[in-house]
């Protein structure tokens, strides 16, 4: 059982360049299988390492072994072509997906497991995610005609995965899903006929996902796009995404609250009672490092709306949501260390 204010990560954590270059595929293909999983399982298990020195209580593999937190379903499916821009990769569909590499993920997570004594997090990208990024109207339509023949093709693929995640026996698989996040932006709103049909489009497909899974706590990560430094894309506040959130068949809410653009800490009030909230109470974008006080001071805003049992601590987002981002590992580390920190001072509080 997790204790009060269990803390956490949201997923990725920053990449070394030796890590980048690793995963570069100019380097892995100068390398042996052998040789190439043999460092990049040491690299792996340094950052679960690491997570465990911040004293936090759930964590994850860092999403070291990814080309980027959405990339892995192309690794998983073929009929993908990948490109470079900018120095991040893309991934286009471009044929009719088959699998590749079933389970991936649920390898992923048994290493994670064998590798801690911790709670375990993995990962899932969501369908209607991977469909506004990997579906385009020119490349993509011969395989699926439509963006939304994509999204529900994904849905088994991602419903397969995750009941091999859940059976390596990890403690919460979350499904990670920004542009549902995105439907708080009145700009964003305005791009469709009708927001809340498309924002009910996407619950649609995760309770088709997540339908009838027990035995592992469902969650869902909601952010406004995380730029590293440069900041986010979506304004407002989570309101107009409530009904939506409330009809989603999760056990836990994964939101940041940190940036301004976050709004009103006052929707917690509606999301159900039987559920915890994730609080983003960590910045994960700038270089300001949160003193444990200010972590523990914004918890304790949201204690205003919610009891301390349905608290959970984390960053606003993963710390490299992308294989370009640039955030320090020690400025993670010390991140973590705090938000661990302000959980003890507000165990001793509310215990």
């Amino acid at each position: 059982m997790p204790p009060l204010f269990p803390t956490s990560v949201v997923g990725s954590m920053p990449r070394s360049q030796f890590v980048r270059d690793l995963l570069a595929p100019e380097r892995r293909s100068a390398l042996s299988d052998e040789e190439f999983h043999r460092q990049l399982d040491a690299a792996v298990a340094y950052i679960i390492a690491v997570q465990e020195a911040t004293g936090i209580d759930i964590i994850s593999d860092g999403e070291w072994r990814r080309l980027s937190y959405i990339g892995v379903i192309a690794e998983i499916m073929d009929g993908f072509e990948r490109t470079v821009q900018d120095g991040r990769y893309w991934h286009t569909v471009v044929a009719p997906m088959t699998l590749a590499a079933p389970g991936l993920i649920a390898e992923e997570a048994r290493f994670l497991r064998a590798h801690t004594t911790r709670m375990t997090k993995v990962a899932l990208p969501s369908p209607y995610l991977l469909g506004q990024r990997m579906w385009d109207p020119e490349r993509s339509r011969k395989a699926y005609p439509t963006r939304q023949a994509f999204m529900e093709a994904l849905v088994p693929v991602l419903r397969q995965e995750l009941l091999a995640v859940r059976s390596a026996g990890v403690t919460v698989i979350q499904l990670d899903d920004p542009h549902l996040c995105l439907f708080v932006d009145e700009r964003v709103r305005q791009q469709y006929d009708d927001p809340d049909h498309e924002a009910d489009y996407c619950v649609g497909l995760l309770n088709d996902i997540i339908e009838g899974v027990e035995g592992v706590t469902l969650a869902i990560h909601l952010c406004r796009r995380n730029r590293g430094r440069e900041g986010w894309v979506g304004e407002g506040g989570y309101g107009p995404i409530i009904p939506q959130l409330r009809r989603l068949k999760v056990h836990q809410y994964v939101m940041e609250f940190t940036i301004p653009a976050a709004g009103d800490l006052a929707v917690l009030r509606e999301l159900p009672g039987d559920t915890t909230v994730g609080l983003g109470c960590v910045d994960c974008r700038s270089e300001h490092i949160d003193t444990p006080e200010e972590v523990a001071g914004r918890v304790e805003r949201a204690l205003q709306y919610l009891p301390p049992e349905r608290v959970a601590l984390n960053p606003d987002c993963g710390f490299a949501p992308g294989n370009a981002a640039d955030i320090p590992i020690d400025e993670a580390y010390a991140k973590l260390r705090n938000e661990a920190l302000a959980a003890e001072m507000l165990r001793e509080k509310y215990a």
